[in-house]
């Protein structure tokens, strides 16, 4: 039998005798500092291959003056300067960037698809496969595009010789021929994010979907769609990030009108030696594209997008 002398819990509460709060445990210092320790290389690595070249090319950019004979004059007006200038070639880099990213996720989606869901031993293999072109040099490949879509080239010479394609006609030059090159060099950026996203959707779902009668239409539209948005929103910014920044394509498959803003920057520091407007340039085009980042954290981040997708 209980010992009726020792008060329970009920009777302590009911009695409205304070119970105290329990003594805390001091913790060890140095476990408190371990993040930090863990976190102060990339801090560090940040701090000086990062934020002090972004300062220092915001200094520059309110210079005056050409290489060898640069003065500081708080000059803000370079920005005004270098928007009035080259707003076209700024539109049509964040057209093309936008073109590619949507030509690569229409690609990349299916055939991450197919080998998360259907690839089955062989994973690795294909996506082995998919990489494989891209262990050759950048500009090596860029090249390549150059004789596949030249005039005379592979693919267009044959249709000419039957009569299916006018001898005028040419892509090579052309805008049409930088979206490709710069879509078929950013392929992997796309795809790599979509099949980890797709590989993680456990196939129990799918079934669930087909025991309640759901076809393969709706199975994706309600199941694989809403769980891969994360991996679709990574794709797309990794994607669109560098290809708004991208000049070789441009420089090697393009023409006079092609141009990109990453063609004039170099353009601008290399050929015209004018660092104040170049610094203006790329710092306007880093300032964008963080901007844009940031947008997508906060607005279309994984959280929010699960959110959208249980709804």
């Amino acid at each position: 039998m209980a010992d009726r002398s020792v008060p329970s819990l009920d009777d302590i509460v009911k009695a409205g005798i304070p119970l105290g709060t329990p003594p805390r445990r001091k913790g060890n210092p140095r476990k408190r500092l371990i993040p930090y320790a863990l976190s102060g290389p990339a801090v560090l690595w940040l701090v000086i291959f990062f934020l002090i070249p972004v300062v220092y090319m915001f200094l520059i950019s309110l210079n005056s003056g050409l290489l060898g004979e640069l003065r500081f004059a708080g000059r803000f007006a370079n920005y005004s300067d270098v928007v009035k200038v080259y707003r076209d070639q700024f539109t049509w880099s964040i057209i093309a960037a936008l073109l590619v990213t949507i030509i690569t996720l229409s690609v990349a989606y299916p055939l991450a698809y197919w080998i998360a869901f259907y690839g089955g031993k062989r994973k690795s293999t294909y996506l082995f496969l998919l990489l494989l072109p891209f262990f050759v040099s950048f500009v090596i490949r860029t090249v390549q595009w150059q004789f596949i879509l030249a005039d005379s080239g592979v693919l267009f010479k044959p249709l000419k010789a039957i009569g299916l394609l006018p001898d005028s006609f040419r892509v090579l030059g052309t805008r049409a021929a930088v979206v490709a090159g710069i879509a078929y060099n950013y392929l992997p950026f796309t795809a790599l994010p979509l099949y980890v996203s797709l590989e993680r959707i456990d196939p129990k779902l799918l079934e669930a979907g087909r025991d309640l009668y759901a076809n393969k239409a709706t199975t994706f539209r309600k199941v694989v769609w809403p769980l891969s948005l994360p991996g679709v929103f990574a794709a797309f910014l990794l994607t669109f990030v560098p290809a708004v920044g991208d000049f070789v394509n441009a420089e090697l498959l393009g023409g006079a009108g092609t141009k990109m803003i990453g063609n004039i920057i170099q353009s601008v520091f290399q050929t015209n030696f004018d660092y104040p407007h170049g610094a203006a340039l790329s710092f306007i085009l880093m300032v964008v594209l963080l901007a844009g980042a940031s947008l997508y954290a906060r607005v279309l981040g994984t959280d929010a997008v699960m959110r959208v997708a249980r709804r």
